[in-house]
């Protein structure tokens, strides 16, 4: 039913998929997610959108094969459906709220981390669409790992780029860059929407705390069922509780306790090792 009408790798353990999903395309909006199953037993696992065609009714997702699930879901390819392709869910970027006046007073700059790089791409291209060019700043830890460069250039003001390697751009962090475009350059933000690593959208939101430019950040990379039952994306956020798939998963990054979401990261990070292992051991037990 969820046929695959595309698949590239974009870089090493990264996978694009364009996804016949007509109902979706037809109501998904920036920010939001969705949930796949490769197979009827496969772990639901959400991802959020990458990009959407609504006459094409397509979905585009971006994967990267780190676990079990995710490797399940790569090992598919063009021709083969989904088994399920649930959404949108989660709330849309607050941009698609704001009126044509509101945004176009607005200057914005995305900043993404690996492949924060995708769903940072549906609301630059939102607001290109509106006849707005922002600045983004793309981090990575080398220049094969940088994706959708072409993409967001082609939508995007300016593009930048960082690499902890110096392969391409700057030589450094993301906060270089920004350090550079605020400080040095003087450009005036009103808003910075960041997606990406947990560590990387907390040094951003330390930074950009002490110029009191408000900033957003996705918690996507918390959400594990992307319905609020299981509880695992708890996230305090101004002091409440919030669930990240229900409440976000876009939150003022200044008022997310990102301490508190790196631990639960990290105890993620445990299960899925101990989970490949099993996997692991299980094939060779069978050889």
């Amino acid at each position: 039913m969820f046929e695959i009408l595309k698949k590239k790798q974009l870089a090493p353990d990264i996978y694009y998929m364009e996804v016949y999903a007509p109902r979706l395309a037809q109501s998904a909006l920036p920010g939001q997610f969705l949930i796949v199953r490769a197979d009827e037993k496969g772990e639901r696992v959400p991802l959020t959108i990458a990009d959407y065609d609504r006459k094409r009714g397509s979905i585009v997702i971006v994967i990267q094969a780190l676990g079990v699930s995710t490797r399940k879901i790569v090992s598919l390819n063009e021709g083969d459906s989904f088994a399920n392709f649930a959404g949108p869910l989660g709330l849309p970027s607050e941009l698609v709220h704001m009126s044509n006046e509101v945004l176009a007073g607005l200057k914005v700059l995305f900043v993404a981390g690996g492949v924060g790089a995708a769903p940072i791409y549906p609301q630059v291209k939102f607001m290109s669409d509106h006849g707005i060019k922002a600045d983004v700043v793309l981090g990575s830890r080398s220049s094969d790992l940088v994706i959708f460069r072409e993409e967001l250039t082609q939508v995007s003001n300016r593009l930048l780029i960082a690499t902890n390697d110096g392969s391409e751009g700057t030589k450094g962090l993301v906060t270089d860059v920004i350090s550079k475009l605020i400080e040095t350059d003087h450009e005036k933000y009103d808003l910075i929407i960041c997606i990406g690593p947990m560590i990387m959208m907390k040094a951003v939101t330390d930074f950009t705390r002490k110029l009191n430019i408000k900033t957003i950040a996705s918690l996507n990379t918390l959400m594990v069922d992307g319905t609020g039952m299981c509880g695992a994306c708890r996230v305090t956020v101004g002091g409440k509780t919030m669930f990240t798939c229900i409440d976000g998963p876009e939150f003022d990054a200044h008022q997310v306790d990102f301490e508190e979401a790196m631990r639960r990261m990290g105890m993620y990070k445990a299960e899925e090792r101990k989970k490949l292992q099993e996997d692991h051991d299980c094939k060779i037990g069978l050889n």
